[in-house]
């Protein structure tokens, strides 16, 4: 029997981003941003009480993506978790990220010991998986893991099979977060490594039985 197929996503579940993504917003910007209140109206310029356009917003996140990928470190834990799962699955990375930045996650990933396969996507994670799925073995165990509800929503159409775990690692993100596993589309919501790899674990342990 072929090994488990992990599919992860990597900010705020292997690497921290959007702190360092307020953080620079702060600093190069004159930008604040309330993580409290999500990406779509949490950008305000200082002393506005207007959220900053879309068109803006995501031109400062592909800037941070473009010059500040440095300032990202890990999620406590992910590292030495993926490293713990490698030994049971194969483990890529699903991100949301332009195609042509994929070099630069995968050697982000390598420099801090997670030598892995990167696959960029854009939009719901569901078509991105089922190929990834296609191209390494569709009859395989599959998990998958991301920090957003709307990708569990995508992967549970079109992959029901697949086991989901609904993970945001930032603390002061999560608890803002729609629950995929509350809305029925993933099978657990964890936020730390302490906690999901064990689960992550006991899942694989017991689908093979």
């Amino acid at each position: 029997m072929s090994k488990p197929l992990v599919i992860t996503d990597c900010d705020e579940v292997l690497l921290r981003m959007v702190v360092h993504f307020r953080d620079w917003l702060d600093e190069a910007h004159d930008v604040e941003f309330d993580l409290s209140r999500g990406f779509l109206d949490g950008m305000r310029r200082r002393g506005s009480d207007a959220a900053l356009e879309q068109e803006e917003m995501w031109r400062l996140l592909n800037g941070f993506f473009d010059t500040e990928m440095h300032r990202q470190d890990e999620v406590p834990g992910a590292i030495a978790a993926m490293h713990a799962l490698a030994e049971q699955a194969e483990v890529v990375v699903l991100t949301n990220l332009n195609d042509f930045r994929a070099d630069a996650r995968t050697n982000q990933l390598r420099a801090l010991g997670l030598d892995v396969p990167v696959y960029t996507n854009q939009g719901p994670k569901g078509p991105a998986l089922a190929k990834i799925l296609a191209e390494r073995g569709e009859d395989r165990r599959a998990f998958f893991i991301d920090d957003l509800s709307v990708h569990h929503n995508s992967v549970a159409k079109l992959a029901p099979h697949v086991t989901r775990l609904h993970f945001v690692g930032e603390p002061g993100v999560a608890a803002h977060v729609d629950c995929a596993f509350e809305a029925g589309d993933a099978h657990a919501r964890i936020d730390d490594w302490d906690a999901a790899l064990p689960w992550l674990l006991d899942r694989m342990e017991k689908e093979n039985a």
